[in-house]
């Protein structure tokens, strides 16, 4: 008589309503690494200027803000340099905003290899996370590079014991960037004018985050619009970062704690309404 033997795995499509399967995950660790690898390799690989892309951007936005917004518009940056003010937050920006745009094509964009093989759909938003937080390591040393420079040149600039929290504040940034990303990843396997739409409304969202001009001016000018600015996770977090690094800005105990649990909140919601999609969207993609 042959005795009953266990399956090593199992693929059902019964899943828990919030199910992160980190065990999983870590068993397919080793594709995660390659796909890491693929997007920090060949992301511009047949370009002219290759990795250069990573310093020129960041760099050619923060000097176009400053002509704009503090040479043309006089908006103040409190004392600090506008550059530098604008490197700041452009810095932060932009890991966020990668990390949506990044996931928010998930299914519609891997549809082909889903449809083939099966391992654990997460590692895909995981590992855009991970790549470009690579990249956001590198244009953190760019602005380290500017911010001795301006510290060589006398200006009053200076972190400040808030620093304790950075690691807090980039994993606030990934998760509303995934919890975002998976959100509109899921709906444009019906909708396809989300996928236009992601790239217009993050233009539209960046400039209501407070990233080229201080949470203070808006108080003062524009008072009866100030709290869409305000009550914006993006806008606390970047408020924080300024903070932290310049020692200027709003920063206070309860906008710190509001966009942390905003930032888990749509984080989960994201995380249920991925593993929903991902057993049918095959189907309608």
């Amino acid at each position: 008589m042959q005795k009953d033997q266990e399956w090593l795995y199992e693929i059902s499509p019964k899943r828990k309503l919030i199910d992160l399967n980190f065990k999983e995950i870590w068993r397919y660790r080793d594709l995660l690494i390659l796909f890491v690898k693929r997007d920090i390799i060949t992301v511009y690989k047949q370009t002219i200027l290759g990795p250069l892309w990573f310093f020129i951007q960041p760099l050619f936005t923060s000097i176009i803000f400053t002509l704009v917004f503090n040479n043309i518009a006089a908006i103040p940056t409190g004392g600090v340099p506008p550059f530098l003010f604008n490197l700041v937050g452009i810095t932060a920006w932009n890991y966020f905003n990668q990390c949506l745009t990044g996931t928010s094509n998930t299914f519609t964009a891997n549809a082909g290899i889903f449809g083939k093989v099966y391992f654990p759909r997460a590692i895909m938003p995981l590992k855009t996370v991970i790549s470009n937080l690579f990249k956001f390591g590198i244009q953190l040393l760019i602005l380290i590079v500017f911010y001795a420079y301006f510290l060589f040149r006398g200006y009053d600039i200076s972190p400040n014991t808030s620093l304790l929290l950075f690691p807090i504040y980039v994993l606030m940034m990934a998760l509303l960037g995934l919890g975002v990303g998976m959100t509109i990843s899921a709906l444009t396997t019906k909708y396809r004018d989300l996928t236009v739409l992601v790239g217009f409304a993050t233009t539209l969202l960046m400039y209501i985050s407070a990233v080229p001009y201080p949470l203070s001016e808006v108080s003062e000018k524009m008072p009866h619009w100030a709290w869409l600015v305000k009550y914006n996770p993006l806008t606390q977090i970047i408020e924080g970062f300024r903070y932290m690094i310049l020692d200027t800005g709003t920063f206070t105990l309860s906008g710190f704690f509001y966009t942390l649990g905003v930032s888990m909140v749509l984080f989960l919601l994201g995380l249920i309404i991925f593993n929903r999609t991902e057993k049918n969207f095959i189907d309608t993609v």
